[in-house]
């Protein structure tokens, strides 16, 4: 079989899968990003932004990834003398750290990938120095691993710091109430559980960050811009026109089900991703109690290769699944289950999946992970 880009599962933790109606968006003439009906446009998803981070927050969009997200967030807090304390237990963890470091200061804690920090020593750290902001990374796409939010909000809260979480990966799959958690910038990408296109990064801003911010320190990513601006139903540079269309109706359909309900559902999923996983004799990568609802992480036995596994999966059976990054690349792969996916979609990639694992020499009872996702639908 030759892949199939127009046809295939896609189960890929972002970008992922996208309804036709998100797609039919964009299949629309030029608007003018200063006209009325664009201003429209931004009046709409200011309310539904604020739906989707459970804030009364203002939410900035800015065009550009998540990553562009994050590099605002700290390139508007941060200045030189001034500290961020970091979380490293992934990839994404380790980015912040390198944004808080180009900006200002940086204390960052390092954890092996998959494990979760450990809450004493996030607490030591503030309380003996002075740490303007707290940055960390809610749910870690590289190890599929969701850090605990709650828990070092209040530590932040408790020693003053500003909190500022990528939720790119959680936020819209995992329920991050921005105002009950108090946090001062949450960060979440177009193209994760809002199932739009990739290239818009989505900021609620509290106005205490906004106190606490710089003047000056960046031109197109100042999110002091983006938020005057947006009051207005306006964006202050040229915005991506047309991804603002396609983010409007996922958001729209997200509403339609009830963010409530889109967690909900993501959640079985995930409980059936990882009951198929142990049934095929196969382990997580994280401690399970810390495992993502979003995008499950599964180590490879000893002797299996990664070609073996995802590359059968997509070219024999249209099945697109994640490998894992450097410094792991080949250790383990990754099951995305955010935005649109359904039990179908998780069905067909058990069931390959098992095939696959079968063909490489693995030993399970063959059946049992169709049979563990099937006992949650």
């Amino acid at each position: 079989m030759v892949f199939d880009p127009q046809d295939n599962i896609f189960m890929l933790a972002g970008p992922v899968k996208m309804h036709p109606r998100v797609l039919k968006a964009m299949n629309t003439p030029a608007i003018g990003h200063r006209s009325p009906e664009f201003t429209e446009i931004n009046r709409e998803l200011r309310e539904l932004t604020q739906y989707l981070f459970q804030t009364k927050n203002d939410v900035a969009i800015l065009s550009g990834s998540g990553t562009a997200g994050m590099d605002a967030a700290m390139a508007n807090l941060l200045d030189k003398g001034e500290k961020a304390l970091t979380i490293n237990n992934g990839k994404f963890g380790e980015r912040m750290g390198q944004l808080a470091r180009m900006y200002g200061e940086c204390i960052e804690l390092k954890y092996p990938w998959g494990s979760p920090p450990d809450l004493g020593e996030i607490e030591e750290v503030l309380s003996k120095e002075d740490i303007k902001v707290v940055a960390f990374v809610h749910n870690e796409t590289s190890t599929g691993l969701t850090n605990p939010l709650p828990e070092i909000a209040k530590l932040a809260h408790k020693y003053g710091a500003l909190l500022v979480v990528d939720g790119i990966t959680s936020v819209g799959g995992i329920d991050v109430p921005v105002d009950k958690l108090g946090i001062d910038i949450c960060i979440t990408g177009s193209q994760k559980c809002i199932a739009a296109p990739a290239g818009l990064a989505l900021l609620s801003v509290s106005e205490r960050a906004l106190e606490a911010m710089h003047d000056k320190k960046t031109y197109y990513l100042d999110l002091k811009k983006h938020v005057e601006k947006l009051r207005e139903g306006q964006t202050p540079y040229t915005p991506a026109t047309h991804l603002h269309l396609a983010l409007l109706e996922a958001l729209r359909m997200l509403k339609e089900e009830g963010l409530e309900n889109r967690i909900k559902r993501t959640t079985r999923i995930a409980n059936a991703c990882r009951a198929a996983i142990h049934a095929m004799n196969l382990e997580l990568l994280p401690d399970e109690r810390y495992a993502s609802n979003t995008v499950t992480a599964i180590k490879y036995p000893k002797g299996i290769a990664d070609k073996d596994i995802r590359g059968r999966l997509k070219k024999e059976y249209g099945i697109v699944i994640a490998g894992s990054q450097a410094p792991h690349k080949g250790e383990f792969f990754r099951i995305g289950h955010m935005g649109l996916v359904q039990f179908r979609d998780l069905l067909a990639t058990i069931a390959c999946l098992e095939v696959v694992f079968a063909k490489a020499g693995w030993k399970f009872e063959r059946g049992a992970g169709v049979a563990a996702v099937e006992e949650y639908m």
